[in-house]
């Protein structure tokens, strides 16, 4: 005779692998401030019976401290586990919770609806199968309402389910809800969503959410349980697209090995399929499909595995399998809707890095087209991206990526950008095509390269960015260096911050956004001239790290020397050689660096000059001894 112990693992063996084999939805509640999405997902854990004896003991005690249902339990505080969510009764942060029915396993993300928490509802949105877009029957739809409907439409959700709440509280009124869905319908149809599933409920006192209950007889839709049970999951959806699979890393335990690893994003493959590797747009075709426990016949979206192939072709991390007869596109040019997720501005010209992917390359935001006003879908003009901000923009890349538009795969065609000073994501975005420029432009060869005109003139370009406050001394500095230089025989030119905004830059003005444009036309202006065999000489204030390292990456490894001149504020407040400081104390002068906006000083300049410890000559000259150092000049 069997042992209990024996049968009770055996019941818990029984009951893990049954939810093995079930598959997974994930979902988000969204919608407007105190629609009762935390108390939906509470009242969906209570239901799940997934709560243990003291949750519930302490869920009642909660209920009578921070609860605002009267003598009801109060299900949102097991969602809202934040002191200041309960203290304030609104949702901050996502919050993420798990349960399980006898057909379907869940993840359920509970967003915030304030408007200021915006990035965080993208954020939970990203991930989702489905969306419950929260409607307070007393209030029909909501400004927030709105901003999350064109949220869940910028990023592609499939299924939505409009769940028109409390409504006990407008008698379970049939007149009430046929208001609602009306007025919902014209409002999707404007924004392109189609699969909407309209259900009435109470998430306080059960209605429709799990069984039918006997308030609304007139209703005879799905409950919300059903609806989730039911709802396509997008792999299913995925495995009927083209074949992708990014790269993740390549496989090489011994010599006779050779594969490449990744999650398949989209479609199916098995031995024999013709695929394609991009950006290169080499071709081959698969040999085995390998996966710690084996080989697989076929292998779908979901699924991750090695792919072995026919040939030797040359495959690196970030690049993207696809089948020979649907391949991904590849461009380094895009128009793309991007979401600002960060206090601080998204600037065009300004250098991000973008992760598309499993592959990481530097990019550049060179327009923003347009702003919307997420609330009226107006769109508007903008210089710049403030946090919470969704605009449409140019992005340029510093080479070609393989992609999808983000409608048809958003895997190969959603990315974030992060910041490359602090490794911050800072905004996601969608691309929506490539560029034709990007497509019609290509590098022209040339005989005669940067290294032959560098030979002819004997020496070795470099770019020497001289950066500090205005009236530190670069422009002095850098002036005499080149004298120095052109008296030894080197070939130089000296670009100078207010000679090159009489010409060049003559139409940007002192804002950030304009300053950041102002350094990047001086860097791509350097980078020439350094192929022309140069020793070039730049003195800007430039005052931001990111773009300093945008004009440093732009040539090669060596030829960038950074030259802080540290002068205290004070002192060249004193100096004032053009009455500049005089006019910003004055208020007449605005965005001038040091006075209203930022300074940012290099953290690891090439070469740092104490402008209050030495004096101009002294300085020069440290700086030619700098570059004998480093062989720049014999």
């Amino acid at each position: 005779m069997a042992h209990a112990s024996d049968m009770i693992a055996g019941d818990i063996e029984g009951y893990l692998k049954s939810h093995e084999n079930k598959g997974l939805l994930r979902c988000i509640t969204c919608g407007s401030v105190d629609d009762g999405k935390s108390t939906l997902i509470g009242r969906l854990l209570f239901e799940s019976k997934l709560l243990f004896e003291d949750q519930l003991a302490a869920i009642e005690d909660d209920s009578r401290k921070y609860g605002t249902q009267g003598g009801d339990m109060d299900f949102a505080l097991l969602v809202d586990g934040l002191a200041a969510e309960r203290e304030q009764g609104i949702t901050i942060d996502v919050a993420y919770r798990y349960f399980s029915t006898d057909k379907r396993k869940f993840i359920v993300a509970d967003t915030p609806g304030h408007e200021q928490y915006t990035r965080n509802m993208v954020t939970g949105a990203s991930t989702a199968d489905a969306a419950i877009l929260m409607v307070d029957a007393r209030h029909g739809i909501l400004t927030q309402t709105r901003r999350h409907s064109f949220l869940m439409s910028l990023i592609g959700m499939r299924h939505v389910v409009v769940a028109i709440n409390k409504m006990d509280l407008v008698n379970y009124s049939q007149a009430r809800f046929d208001e609602i869905v009306e007025e919902y319908r014209d409002l999707a149809r404007q924004l392109g969503l189609e699969k909407i599933t309209f259900i009435p409920m109470s998430a306080l006192k059960g209605d429709n959410v799990i069984e039918h209950g006997h308030h609304m007889p007139w209703y005879h839709g799905p409950t919300l349980m059903a609806y989730l049970e039911t709802v396509e999951i997008d792999e299913a959806h995925l495995q009927r697209t083209p074949f992708r699979m990014p790269v993740q890393w390549v496989n090489r335990p011994n010599l006779d090995f050779r594969g490449f690893s990744g999650m398949i994003s989209s479609g199916r493959v098995k031995p024999g399929d013709a695929i394609r590797v991009q950006p290169s747009g080499k071709n081959s075709t698969v040999k085995r499909l390998y996966t710690f426990d084996g080989d697989l016949d076929e292998a779908v979206a979901g699924q991750s595995v090695t792919l072995l192939l026919d040939d030797e072709i040359d495959i690196s991390r970030g690049d993207v399998i696809s089948g020979v007869d649907q391949p991904a596109q590849t461009a380094d040019q895009f128009e793309t809707t991007i979401v600002w997720m960060h206090e601080q501005a998204l600037l065009p010209g300004r250098p991000y890095l973008m992760k598309l992917g499993t592959q990481t390359v530097s990019a550049t935001i060179t327009d923003i087209k347009y702003q919307i006003n997420v609330n009226t879908l107006e769109h508007t003009a903008g210089k710049q991206m403030d946090l919470n901000a969704i605009g449409v923009c140019t992005l340029s890349l510093n080479r070609p990526v393989a992609f999808d538009p983000y409608k048809d795969n958003q895997d190969t065609g959603g990315f974030i950008l992060i910041d490359r000073m602090t490794n911050n994501t800072v905004g996601a975005g969608m691309l929506h095509f490539a560029l034709r420029r990007s497509q019609n432009i290509h590098m022209q060869h040339v005989d005669v390269d940067k290294q032959a005109r560098a030979t002819a003139k004997n020496q070795r370009p470099a770019v020497l960015w001289f950066t500090g406050l205005s009236g530190a001394g670069k422009s002095t500095i850098a002036n005499l260096v080149e004298k120095k230089l052109h008296a030894a025989g080197q070939h130089t030119y000296l670009l100078d911050g207010d000679n090159v905004r009489h010409g060049l830059n003559r139409d940007l003005g002192f804002t950030d956004a304009d300053r950041v444009e102002n350094i990047r036309r001086v860097g791509e202006t350097a980078k020439l001239m350094v192929d022309a065999g140069l020793i070039v000489l730049t003195a800007f204030i430039s005052p931001f790290r990111s773009e300093r390292q945008l004009a440093k990456d732009l040539v090669e490894d060596g030829e960038f020397i950074e030259i802080f001149v540290d002068t205290p504020l004070d002192v060249a407040e004193d100096r004032d050689p053009k009455g500049l400081y005089k006019k910003a104390r004055r208020g007449e002068l605005k965005n001038f660096t040091g006075i209203d906006s930022a300074y940012e000083a290099p953290e690891a300049p090439d070469i740092h000059i104490k402008a209050a410890e030495i004096n101009t000559e002294e300085a020069a000259d440290a700086i030619i001894e700098h570059l004998r150092n480093q062989l720049l000049i014999s």
